[in-house]
């Protein structure tokens, strides 16, 4: 029997209205369903082909069955595209019967942001107000959204290259009535902050430049970018690093901090608690399937009840 799945484009998704305490108890929810059994996920598939692209794939089954598929294509800008590209495929568990396909952007920009709210709302102070950026695109402003709704937010520091980006995520913090000072160093961005947001490229191969040692005590510095920034010999600083899931990180072939280094995972943070002291605290993460798994069922509920 022929089917037709419903197709959704980020601004479909994005139209849906899920708020940030909508995005991250989902994703809290998913994380613990996989901790209990009930939600099956593979770890994370990394295609690097050497010309700067980043490919990547994620896998899990519950109560729908959720494929996504992205790449991370750097030239994308200059040909007028988003730098992340893809798409995502809901099925019946049950059948396998293709009930949805997504774009990708918005659900990847919006998990990782909800992957780091999940885990700010333990090891973020709660008066959290100044919040820093080093890398002002996608991932800065998805953050900026979704950390808006959920902190007593002042002030954003910013730390780019790219004048445009810089220039977006200054107009939504000014539509947000925040502060926003552009920083003369990434370390400027540092100094100070409550929390920090590291999401420059996944490719990049330069030499770090970010110090942790800067950070005030009980700063959280946010990890998107597999650590890229970052210099790995000031790590010590943190007191408590907390990855997405220690399986998968341990499994990778240049994991970003040693094992004996990790706390917990999230899974382990939600079920037994982190107590992260007075030093600053790192969330480093790669992306994992439950996030995904867990805004693409929220956002297929939200469309199936909406009235016809």
């Amino acid at each position: 029997m022929a089917f037709a799945p419903t197709v959704l484009s980020d601004e479909d998704l994005k139209g849906l209205g899920l708020t940030p305490a909508d995005i991250v108890d989902a994703i809290a929810g998913a994380i613990r369903d996989k901790a209990a059994g009930a939600l099956v996920t593979t770890p994370k598939s990394v295609i690097q082909p050497g010309d700067g692209r980043y490919m990547m794939s994620t896998l899990a089954t519950g109560d729908v069955t959720v494929i996504k598929a992205v790449t991370v294509c750097p030239d994308n800008p200059g040909r007028g595209l988003p730098s992340i590209t893809g798409a995502i495929m809901v099925l019946d568990a049950h059948t396998g019967e293709c009930l949805a396909l997504m774009d990708a952007e918005w659900i990847t920009a919006v998990r990782t942001a909800g992957l780091s709210a999940v885990a700010a709302r333990v090891l973020a102070r709660p008066e959290s107000k100044v919040m820093s950026f080093v890398g002002c695109g996608v991932q800065a402003r998805s953050h900026l959204e979704l950390f808006s709704g959920l902190y007593p937010l002042e002030e954003i520091r910013l730390s780019g290259r790219g004048q445009a980006n810089i220039d977006a995520l200054i107009g939504m913090a000014n539509g947000l009535g925040l502060r926003a000072v552009v920083c003369g160093s990434p370390g400027d961005a540092l100094d100070g902050a409550d929390i920090v947001v590291s999401s420059i490229p996944i490719t990049y191969s330069g030499k770090p430049f970010l110090d942790a040692g800067v950070l005030k005590p009980g700063a959280l510095a946010v990890i998107t970018d597999a650590a890229k920034p970052w210099d790995r010999a000031t790590f010590d600083a943190f007191g408590t690093v907390v990855v997405d899931d220690r399986e998968q990180e341990t499994g990778m072939p240049e994991p970003m901090v040693p094992a004996g280094r990790i706390a917990a995972d999230l899974a382990e943070m939600l079920q037994n608690g982190v107590s992260p002291g007075l030093a600053p605290r790192a969330f480093m993460f790669r992306g994992i399937a439950a996030g995904d798994y867990a805004l693409a069922a929220r956002v297929w509920t939200a469309v199936r009840s909406r009235p016809s």
